[in-house]
This record gives C-alpha cells, sequence and structure tokens, in this order.
C-alpha cells in the first residue's frame, strides 16, 4: 500500500468518526430526521472533497434529510475544521448508502426461503 494511500485511510476514517459526532449530536436541522450513520467517506486524493456515505433509518422523509444534511454541509464543515488537524477542510458531498437496506432486503427474503423450506419439510 502506498504511502499516501494509508495516509488517506486514516483521514477517512478520522473524518468518518468526527461526521458521525457531529450529525448525531451537535446538528439542528429539523428536516434531518431519524437515524443517521455514517459509513464510509472517501476524500479526494487532493483533499478537496469528500465523498460521505451515510445510511438513514426511521426517517420520516429521506429526500428531505438528505437535503437537509446537504445544505447543513457548511457548518458540518467548520466544525471539521475545527477538530481535524488538515490544511485543506474537504467540501463534504452526501450520497445515500444503501448497502444496510440492501443487507436488510437479503436477509428478508433468506428467511422466506426459510420458511418456506421448513414448511415443505414438515
Amino acid at each position: 500500500m502506498p504511502k499516501n494511500e494509508a495516509r488517506l485511510n486514516r483521514i477517512n476514517e478520522e473524518l468518518r468518526k468526527e461526521l458521525s459526532q457531529i450529525i448525531s449530536y451537535e446538528l439542528k436541522n429539523p428536516n434531518v430526521t431519524g437515524m443517521i450513520s455514517v459509513t464510509r467517506v472517501k476524500i479526494t486524493p487532493d483533499f478537496k472533497y469528500a465523498k460521505v456515505y451515510v445510511s438513514i433509518l426511521n426517517s420520516k422523509d429521506m429526500k428531505k434529510t438528505m437535503e437537509g444534511l446537504q445544505t447543513s454541509s457548511g457548518f458540518i464543515r467548520s466544525q471539521i475544521a475545527k477538530t481535524v488537524n488538515l490544511r485543506i477542510t474537504p467540501e463534504l458531498v452526501f450520497e445515500l448508502d444503501d448497502s444496510l437496506a440492501y443487507g436488510e432486503k437479503i436477509d428478508s427474503i433468506l428467511k422466506e426461503l426459510n420458511k418456506d423450506k421448513q414448511n415443505k419439510d414438515e
């Protein structure tokens, strides 16, 4: 693994932790509803942008929550600047990470199949 890549991974992880903290405890946007977890962060090698993948559970309105996160990105970015020591604080781009929902869907399908199999065996 190249030295730079290891550094990027370290920064991605640090940003992920800080973003989770800020979104959970400091963000006061009424449009942002539900339980939001930052699943991963991918920063560009020039540190200008960071793609923030979030998964949202129990949200009243997914679209509004995503828009709320995007509109709050300035505030979130300023909080990041205070806690993470980077020369450039990246611009945040929020993406919905539906891998958890996808996993749940697969899980429910497997449970269904198991139920069907048990019913046939009886």
